[in-house]
């Protein structure tokens, strides 16, 4: 038996497309999936990562305002210190919000609790790979106790 006579051989010297010249182009498609996919597989997880840490991050300046709050003596006055605060926390950690709110409720009490809110719309547009819309909004809320012994006067005297 000859050579060109084995199946699924072809013949000495000659290509055909039934013998495998159908693969041209393949390695082309093959370097694109072997890097576009991983590129687009890590743009998603620093999108991931980055609305995880603006929401804990929001979670935090929630946390700090709301402390802050519980130490005025007036709700005007706690809400100015929460707001403050709130954007200092966010401000220092390099959080950029297109819009911050911060809305103080409670009682000021002693023995009663403060809850500040932080509502954020955090700017995404830097992460133009995956056309992902430009912002999310992260919100976080969070209690504190107004402290049983303190006095209740501006002065911080006795009540």
């Amino acid at each position: 038996m000859t050579r060109a006579a084995l199946p699924g051989k072809a013949p000495a010297g000659r290509c055909s497309a039934r013998y495998g010249a159908v693969d041209g182009g393949l390695a082309t498609v093959e370097l694109v999936l072997i890097v576009i996919v991983p590129v687009l597989m890590l743009a998603f997880i620093v999108l991931c990562g980055r609305i995880s840490q603006s929401r804990l991050l929001v979670d935090d300046a929630a946390h700090q305002a709301a402390r802050a709050a519980s130490t005025a003596r007036s709700l005007d006055a706690a809400a100015a210190l929460a707001r403050t605060t709130a954007a200092a926390a966010l401000g220092d950690e390099g959080v950029a919000c297109r819009s911050l709110r911060i809305d103080v409720r409670g009682d000021l009490h002693p023995g009663a609790t403060v809850t500040a809110s932080v509502t954020c719309r955090v700017d995404l547009s830097d992460l133009t790979l995956l056309r992902v819309p430009g912002t999310v909004v992260t919100r976080g809320s969070v209690s504190a106790p107004i402290d049983v012994y303190r006095g209740t006067s501006e002065a911080g005297g006795a009540p």
